[in-house]
């Protein structure tokens, strides 16, 4: 499989004060299509801070990112625009994610019609992709502010699948759902994976759910990767004390 995702020595730092805060420190891995790699590490070792760069919501230091072989770090404007039509992410806190002056269906459609989807078009799958996640079409007509947590972050998956994208990052997407609905969605990605082949990046805590839907997982600590690996390997052969550590505090 062709790799999607390359992501080269990438740096960020942030400034508290006098000190500067390590964030990410010389982190490269790549993702390949059809493929989902788990990013795995306590709070605050720097994995958001991956995806919000991968995403173009912050900027690296140092580093390069390559999407299907070519650099995109430090574009703007149209180039961006196109770009980032092929890269969805699917955020911890959903109804940040969503404007909260329009209705989650016209949230759903607006990605697809920028596209170039005729608005009919976008109305009848944003009802699709709503109910394959769980949710009737009336909630296409409700504000965010008007659902629950989990319900909202069900219609931002249906908004990230519904125009299948080339490369899903998923940070803490299933952690408001019940396992029900949780379920589902997994199901989901791994047909998308399947079929479609889109290249998935999860950003999760549950190391049970990574080791059900990942094919490979790097371990973060401290900024920096410190173990790669299947998610058999990781679970149930770890190397690093840090690994051992995280594995004993969940299972």
């Amino acid at each position: 499989m062709g790799v999607v995702l390359e992501v080269q020595h990438l740096k960020k730092t942030y400034k508290k004060g006098k000190n500067i805060i390590s964030a990410v420190e010389d982190i490269s891995f790549e993702v390949r299509k059809g493929e989902c790699l788990g990013l795995v590490g306590e709070s605050g070792c720097g994995k958001s801070t991956v995806a919000k760069m991968i995403t173009g919501l912050e900027s690296a230091d140092q580093g390069d990112i390559l999407f299907n072989g070519k650099a995109i770090t430090g574009l703007n404007g149209k180039a961006q625009r196109a770009v980032y039509r092929d890269i969805q992410m699917v955020f911890q806190m959903p109804v940040d994610s969503f404007n909260p002056r329009i209705k989650l269906g016209e949230g759903i459609m607006e990605s697809m019609i920028n596209q170039g989807v005729a608005r009919n078009e976008a109305q009848a799958r944003s009802y699709e992709y709503l109910k394959i996640c769980g949710l009737s079409p009336e909630f296409a007509d409700r504000y965010p502010y008007q659902v629950s947590g989990g319900e909202c972050q069900r219609a931002s998956i249906a908004r990230a699948i519904a125009i299948n994208p080339q490369l899903l990052i998923c940070d803490e997407a299933t952690s408001a759902l019940d396992v029900t609905v949780q379920a589902q969605i997994v199901k989901l990605l791994a047909q998308f994976k399947k079929k479609a082949g889109m290249a998935q990046l999860m950003i999760c805590h549950d190391l049970a759910l990574v080791q059900e839907v990942c094919d490979r997982v790097l371990v973060m600590n401290n900024g920096r990767v410190v173990e790669e690996g299947t998610p058999d390997q990781i679970i149930m052969e770890p190397r690093e004390a840090y690994t051992k550590k995280l594995i004993e505090s969940v299972f």
